[in-house]
């Protein structure tokens, strides 16, 4: 593999082809190789699921109203800083939806 360095001379990028600055190679068991591979895997995991917290945020919220709709908890069960999150998360998404009328839906999806 050819690599590309920063300033720092870490492993910034790497390419199977030399050119635009992929001028130094490294074998592919090289152990900087692996361990930038390595570090850019578990970067890229990290990623995907802090993108996903936001629909798992979702799913809770919907689970905490059906358990509350059912009787399975009072809301009095919950510590006041949830009932205090998820009534201002109520609240915003309530404005949201008196505005979705003036919004169109494509706008709105991208907004949320």
């Amino acid at each position: 593999m050819y690599v590309k360095r920063d300033t720092d001379g870490a492993i910034s990028a790497i390419s199977s082809e030399a050119g635009n600055g992929f001028s130094e190679w490294l074998a592919d068991d090289a152990r900087e190789l692996m361990e930038w591979q390595q570090g850019r895997s578990m970067k890229e995991s990290l990623q995907r699921l802090q993108g996903s917290d936001a629909d798992m945020i979702r799913v809770l919220e919907d689970l905490i109203e059906v358990l509350l709709q059912r009787g399975v908890i009072r809301i009095t069960d919950l510590p006041e800083a949830a009932v205090a999150k998820l009534n201002s998360r109520s609240a915003e998404r309530a404005k949201l939806s008196e505005l979705s009328g003036l919004i169109d839906q494509d706008e709105l999806d991208v907004l949320i």
